[in-house]
């Protein structure tokens, strides 16, 4: 499928519409419906209602359309609807797997002793993650959380979690379903590039180790609001020095390290206990597609549940299901090996590299407009803005920025995003795809801006 700018993003329709659309699809009968009739109401009552992330005017979320390689690898992943997770289901899937795991750490530069295991998001990622160090935690302590779980701790309550204000809302529950709760974040505060600010969270780190008992320390490598980068190497310098596991979270930033002129940014990532990464998001490989590393291999052992007759104890197989919890799951270490096969990994950086030179170019562009205020200096693909007619107080400034939202979602035209940075509410563009030039961010700011102008003449916002 290839780029449409003569095509709507989706239909624009209102939640009510959709359901009205889609409720044949589950009059669930006893008798069926031939395959032509089936096509056709997918056709005509599903389809239309579906984002096409391949339109340049995609630029809300961090969704990309699967290349034609990625596509061929999740044609044969459905054709034979192999689950991998160990040898006996699956010989090839099972080894595939575990093959890529081991050339992705070498792709990233992690070490020799690192590894890697599928799973079916960056949220379950983030939650393993947290697991395997609370799982450390508590052997430091004496006892197998495993057996005892979080029961073990003599003050389960002073168990803490540090995070920047800025992390994923996935941090927040993967401590909801590790039992821990939500009082167990501690929030740390970042700088003015809105990264975690490293010197007021030393200071933090060493108050707070008097009083709570300090589990991990999660890093963003590409925040979901800015897409800023928190500074890995000197935050895996004081987990080092107190001995706090360190999990980056970067499942939107980390394909960046493959690009050469951005990947300082990722300095010290290979110090870190382990990563989340979505493939799924720039390279655009089929959901679901996330990746969790971890600098020791040893530390998956945390994770493995053995059985008479599935992942036995003395298998000597490649068994891929020992390293984290699905009992089932898709081949999708096969999609990002014939993108990454396909494509090779000249094509596969010049991808990732031209819409961050997008963002860029955009950055300086906003900076020569009167009536558009940059939020904060882009990083890596998103960017924050927002419309500044002249004139116009805080409380109305906040209310533009979400009409305008609004109009862009249900035009159904054009897709943006709107997020609050420094208790502002601001517009903001993420540029994932390869086809999103600096010409279609701009051709955006411009819309938004004619949008703007038209409110005072006839007090409502037309359609984008």
């Amino acid at each position: 499928m290839t780029a449409s700018r003569s095509l709507p993003i989706f239909s624009g329709a209102t939640p009510s519409q959709v359901e009205e659309d889609l409720a044949v699809l589950v009059e669930f009968q006893r008798e069926g419906v031939s395959l032509a009739e089936l096509t056709a109401m997918i056709t005509d009552r599903l389809l239309p209602h579906l984002v096409r992330y391949d339109r340049p005017q995609f630029q809300s979320m961090f969704n990309a359309f699967p290349p034609a390689e990625a596509r061929l690898g999740a044609q044969v992943a459905l054709e034979f609807n192999q689950g991998v997770t160990n040898w006996q289901v699956s010989p090839g899937g099972a080894t595939l797997e575990e093959l890529c795991c081991r050339a992705l750490c070498r792709l990233f530069e992690l070490g020799p002793d690192a590894d890697a295991t599928f799973m079916y998001s960056g949220t379950y990622g983030n939650q393993q993650a947290l697991y395997l160090a609370l799982h450390r935690h508590a052997e430091r302590h004496g006892f197998d959380l495993a057996q005892k779980g979080i029961a073990g701790f003599a003050a389960p309550n002073m168990l803490a979690v540090l995070a920047a204000k800025d992390a994923h809302f996935s941090v927040r529950h993967a401590l909801r379903l590790l039992g821990l709760g939500e009082e167990s974040l501690v929030t740390l505060p970042t700088d003015e590039r809105h990264r975690l600010d490293v010197e007021k969270s030393r200071s933090i780190i060493q108050e707070l180790a008097a009083t709570r008992d300090i589990v991990a320390l999660v890093a963003t490598a590409g925040t979901t609001s800015t897409g800023a980068v928190d500074p890995i190497e000197p935050l895996a310098e004081i987990c080092a020095e107190t001995g706090i596991w360190l999990h980056v979270d970067a499942a939107y930033g980390y394909a960046y390290k493959l690009v050469p002129a951005w990947a300082h940014l990722f300095s010290g990532d290979k110090r870190a206990d382990s990563i989340s990464w979505d493939p799924h998001k720039q390279l655009g490989v089929p959901i679901p597609n996330s990746i969790l590393f971890v600098r020791n291999r040893a530390d998956f052992h945390r994770m493995a549940l053995h059985s008479h007759y599935f992942n036995r104890k003395e298998d000597e197989v490649p068994n891929p299901g020992l390293k984290s919890v699905p009992s089932t799951r898709p081949m999708s270490a096969l999609p990002l090996v014939t993108l990454l096969r396909g494509q090779g990994l000249e094509q596969v950086i010049d991808g990732l590299k031209a819409p961050l030179i997008a963002v860029r170019s955009l950055a300086e562009y906003l900076g020569t407009l009167p009536d558009v205020e940059l939020c904060h200096e882009p990083e890596t693909g998103i960017i924050c803005f927002r419309i500044v007619p002249a004139g116009a107080d805080e409380q109305t400034l906040d209310e533009l920025q979400h009409s305008l939202y609004d109009i862009a979602l249900s035009s159904g035209q054009r897709a943006i995003s709107v997020t609050r940075i420094g208790g502002k509410s601001v517009l903001r563009l993420v540029s994932v795809s390869p086809l999103i030039t600096f010409a279609d961010l701009r051709e955006t700011i411009e819309v938004l801006r004619d949008q703007c102008r038209r409110i005072p003449n006839n007090g409502t916002i037309s359609t984008l």
